[in-house]
């Protein structure tokens, strides 16, 4: 047979009606053998592979309905904007607000996305950073990558309140440039700070939390309360800039600040707790009572 024979709406019609097929069922319709025959007529539509089941799902441009992440599902068929899967989780990464660790993308995506994941790292497509005992994926430019890295750290402090769910959380946008223009403020030591608290650690007695705070002062900047078996942090940092030029006087001012709330251990007398700082390191002690063992007595039968 001539390949004039075969008609590309044919292969709209079935798409239309089933909304999605294989390509057996796209042969079929099409009268050929020949999985090239339909893959030259399919290029006559607009036209989409599934990035779920090994992209053996074909449907039209049309009939995907995708959300905001660019995702659209038909029985349990995922299909993305991006197309393929190695596409797809690239984009997603990029431009997600705190990027994403394998668990949360795998849960927005339907599928396993773990090799994607390897494959863009090792291709220098994607960045990745251990954040808080986990890596997590985040855009290869710099800049970009900063302001997840200060994001995911929100989202980390208070997950219950601002994360209702892998792909849907959603920061207020006050708050979310609040914490950019804070972060842009910073020196690179105080950014592994703040994007994520990275150098606190729990001491060797378990009831003290370390941090770095270099270059501020902490009368000034930091505020630290506990209340309700929570500490509160709060940090703040000015910059004032003035320069005089034919006869001209500039001043800028930036300002930003930035909380942090951690949970006490069980047990933790509030009255108690003490901070010192000392060359650019923040001690907080929180006693903790020493647990004890209970005997319980085996009684005879």
């Amino acid at each position: 047979m001539r390949p004039g024979r075969y008609d590309p709406e044919a292969l709209a019609v079935l798409l239309r009606q089933r909304k999605i097929a294989t390509m057996d069922d796209l042969k079929a319709a099409l009268g050929t053998a020949a999985a090239a025959t339909v893959f030259r007529k399919l290029a006559e539509l607009e036209y989409r592979t599934s990035y779920s089941h090994r992209g053996r799902y074909y449907t039209l441009d049309e009939t995907a309905r995708f959300d905001e992440l660019g995702l659209w599902s038909f029985r349990q068929v995922w299909f993305s904007r991006f197309g393929t899967l190695v596409s797809t989780v690239e984009a997603l990464v990029v431009s997600a607000e705190a990027g994403y660790d394998a668990a949360e993308l795998e849960a927005v995506l339907n599928v396993e996305a773990k090799q994607a994941l390897l494959k863009l790292v090792r291709a220098g497509r994607l960045a990745r950073q251990q954040v808080a005992g986990r890596y997590v994926c985040l855009s290869p430019r710099a800049a970009t990558r900063r302001a997840q890295l200060a994001v995911r750290s929100v989202y980390d402090a208070g997950a219950s309140r601002l994360s209702p769910g892998p792909g849907l959380r959603v920061l207020p946008d006050e708050l979310k440039a609040a914490v950019v223009l804070f972060y842009g403020l910073l020196d690179e030591r105080q950014r592994r700070l703040y994007a994520g608290l990275e150098a606190m650690k729990a001491g060797h007695g378990g009831d003290a939390q370390v941090a770095e705070l270099p270059g501020i002062d902490p009368d000034r900047d930091v505020e630290i309360t506990a209340s309700d078996g929570t500490l509160h942090i709060r940090a703040e940092r000015r910059d004032e800039h003035e320069q005089e030029d034919q006869g001209y006087r500039r001043r800028e001012m930036r300002y930003g600040s930035f909380t942090r709330t951690l949970p006490l251990p069980p047990g933790a007398k509030e009255a108690g707790i003490t901070a010192g700082y000392k060359d650019g390191i923040l001690e907080i002690r929180v006693p903790t009572p020493k647990s004890s063992a209970t005997k319980v007595p085996v009684a005879k039968s």
